[in-house]
């Protein structure tokens, strides 16, 4: 059974809140799962103690079981000092989109052309 580690969404519209659960990965976001790690308000401060709560014990138990955290649970436990802080990449984010690219493109023609001309 493939195990994940990841946040189930509860709360009201615009008022999130989340639990922090050891589930099967093919049970839906909210669905069923098997035990509750912690919780996440993203709503309080950064700093505040009550933002994110872990039972370490659990999520080590877990991770000893070959579950595989989601990015932002992985952010957490990084942050906990559970888990070795993983290099990320986003190689796409500098990339400029396919209109700016084709502006690129025709400008670089445009000069080249009366470059060519002379």
């Amino acid at each position: 059974m493939a195990m994940k580690i990841r946040l189930a969404r509860g709360g009201s519209k615009k008022r999130p809140h989340y639990s922090i659960v050891a589930s099967d990965s093919r049970m839906p976001r909210d669905g069923r799962f098997l035990e509750k790690l912690g919780t996440y308000n993203p709503l309080l401060a950064k700093d505040s103690e009550d933002r994110i709560k872990m039972n370490v014990e659990r999520v080590q138990y877990w991770l000893g079981q070959g579950a595989q955290p989601t990015d932002r649970v992985a952010r957490f436990l990084e942050a906990a000092g559970v888990k070795d802080k993983a290099e990320r990449k986003n190689m796409k984010k500098a990339e400029p989109g396919a209109k700016a690219k084709k502006r690129a493109e025709e400008k670089a023609a445009k000069a080249a052309a009366p470059a060519e001309a002379e």
